[in-house]
């Protein structure tokens, strides 16, 4: 397989509110810039910020559906939890550690942006859980 670059295209309600949140709570790098959408570096992925208020779910109606990172590390887990706190983001999902066999260690949150896409944010004590690797 060859490399690339994932991308995700999201909806949106106000881009100035998601362009705000993406760069200044997550710290993620704005990209291209055009009427009605913008791209952020979301830790490796381009994510797409689409205006788009009649597409929009609220996180409850959103069910399973949402989209996130898989840290390496405890301490790159803690940072963004820290910098999520610092600009006061409520939780979907407060930061826990599972204990659960299938869940196999990890530790995760959940957020929402503006617009309500969940976001979900964790890492594995034991690295190779990530990939089902026995």
């Amino acid at each position: 397989m060859s490399s690339g670059v994932l991308h995700l295209s999201i909806p949106v309600a106000d881009l100035a509110e998601a362009r705000a949140f993406y760069e200044t709570a997550l710290g993620c790098e704005v990209g291209r810039v055009r009427e009605g959408w913008i791209d952020v570096w979301f830790f490796g992925m381009q994510l797409t910020l689409q205006e788009r208020p009649d597409e929009v779910l609220a996180p409850s109606a959103q069910g399973v559906r949402h989209f996130g990172v898989a840290l390496d590390d405890r301490d790159a887990f803690a940072g963004v939890i820290e910098r999520l706190r610092r600009h006061r983001i409520s939780w979907l999902t407060e930061p826990t550690a599972h204990t659960a066999a299938e869940l196999s260690g990890k530790v995760g949150a959940k957020i929402a942006d503006p617009s309500g896409n969940v976001i979900e944010l964790k890492f594995y004590e034991d690295a190779s859980a990530l990939r089902g690797d026995d």
